[in-house]
């Protein structure tokens, strides 16, 4: 087969599939093509990745296979149930959406709940996300990112026996997937439904660094007593959601995690699709647990322009050799400093290698723009996030009192290395270390 005739085959054999309901098949006819779909896909995976190598481990020059491909181990989980799926456009099986693979495979799929940024991750950063329908599968979409949906209702998840959950994340605690995935957990526990994580890796998960938050700053965006960067994967994170009676009253949801292969910690993991739409690349990927801190402050980190979260600048420095204009865009309809001439630095000149060998949170680049800044007493955003995202109020109280940035990382690492400890007995995969 060329590669060309295998992803023909899976489109018309998927086409017929899900016409399914105009045509009369008998049981027999239903597994044999359940089988010959799985047939083509397993081969259409073994010549992609043939092709491509991007889930390569490069040092044990094999294939990382994410938990959503392996089907083998969880479809018969799915067998006779009523299915529910929280996910977006990273929940991919090779080519084909985890939605379309398992409906193809006849799966009992009644609904598919979507986070922040949406089911196919087109909206913005905060941007509510109302309920709606897939164009493509026709299923009907609850969505789990607003003021007052984030926890999937009793009503919601009556008829539902298993929720499935798979989702990319990157490995910081104020990306709010990990947030998301702890109400789903709680909605599973108190409803009695069973709860699947496909794992994935985390592409930050060769290190740990950052402030731990501390529970009277827990929101949204930090919901745990967890660093900044927790270098676990999401499948490793449930675990300790449930260990660690974090989720309401102490409940724990009967959760099944289908792990990965050939994964460790050590891993340089590129993903093969954007997270979210302001984080295009691996830079930015590598960037964001330390950049992100400036969505506290006056500074922005590039959104409305072709490389966020790879630059910060502000009209609230002299001039610098640099500068970028953000304009509304994909993913940023309403940028910070929107039209205004932003001076400051780029860090892609850089490349992604100083990033992964730094292994480190930084807060190097937020104390000097704040030295550099003509209006330190508006450097902080008045609401507070700054808070929120460090999850200690003792970060910018030390940023303010004009402390070194060695100075402020070593005041939060015995926390850290508590943390390790806790860390270590809900991982899945071998450690960096």
């Amino acid at each position: 087969y060329s590669m060309n005739s295998i992803n023909l085959t899976l489109t018309l054999f998927l086409e017929t599939i899900q016409k399914r309901k105009y045509v009369k098949l008998d049981y027999f006819y239903l597994k044999i093509s359940s089988c010959f779909f799985l047939f083509l896909f397993l081969i259409s995976g073994c010549i992609r990745s043939q092709q491509t190598g991007t889930t390569r481990n490069p040092e044990l020059k094999k294939e990382i296979t994410v938990g959503a491909k392996r089907i083998h181990t969880y479809l018969p989980l799915l067998q006779n149930k009523s299915v529910a799926i929280v996910g977006n456009q990273t929940s991919m099986v090779g080519d084909v959406h985890l939605v379309d693979t398992l409906l193809a495979l006849g799966v009992d799929v009644k609904l598919v709940f979507a986070p922040e940024h949406g089911f196919r991750g087109e909206a913005d950063a905060g941007e509510k996300i109302i309920d709606g329908v897939d164009p493509i599968s026709g299923l009907t979409i609850k969505s789990l990112y607003g003021k007052n949906n984030r926890k999937p209702s009793a009503e919601t998840l009556k008829g539902i026996d298993v929720l499935i959950f798979d989702i990319q994340d990157v490995g910081a605690r104020f990306y709010t997937y990990i947030s998301t995935m702890h109400y789903v957990m709680e909605a599973c526990a108190e409803q009695h439904k069973e709860f699947v994580v496909l794992d994935r890796p985390n592409p930050n998960g060769f290190y740990v660094d950052g402030p731990v938050l501390k529970l009277q700053n827990s929101s949204f965006i930090g919901l745990h007593p967890v660093p900044v960067v927790h270098g676990m994967t999401i499948g490793e994170y449930a675990k300790m959601i449930n260990g660690q009676q974090w989720l309401n009253n102490g409940v724990k949801c009967n959760l099944m995690v289908i792990p990965c292969e050939n994964y460790k910690h050590s891993d340089f993991y590129t993903l093969p699709v954007n997270p979210s739409p302001n984080l295009p690349n691996m830079s930015s990927i590598y960037l964001y647990p330390s950049l992100c801190l400036f969505e506290g402050t006056n500074v922005s980190v590039g959104r409305g322009t072709s490389f966020p979260f790879q630059v910060y600048g502000s009209p609230f420095i002299e001039k610098t050799s640099f500068s970028f204009l953000p304009k509304p865009s994909f993913g940023s309809k309403n940028p910070k400093h929107n039209g205004k001439r932003c001076f400051g630095y780029d860090l892609r000149s850089y490349g992604d290698s100083i990033f992964k060998h730094q292994k480190k949170f930084s807060l190097d680049w937020i104390i000097s723009m704040r030295n550099f800044s003509t209006n330190k007493n508006d450097f902080f955003r008045k609401d507070g996030f700054f808070r929120l995202l460090t999850g200690d109020r003792n970060i910018r109280k030390m940023i303010e009192e004009d402390k070194s940035s060695q100075e402020i990382w070593l005041s939060f690492q015995p926390e850290v290395e508590h943390f390790k400890t806790i860390r270590k007995k809900y991982l899945l995969y071998p450690d960096f270390e």
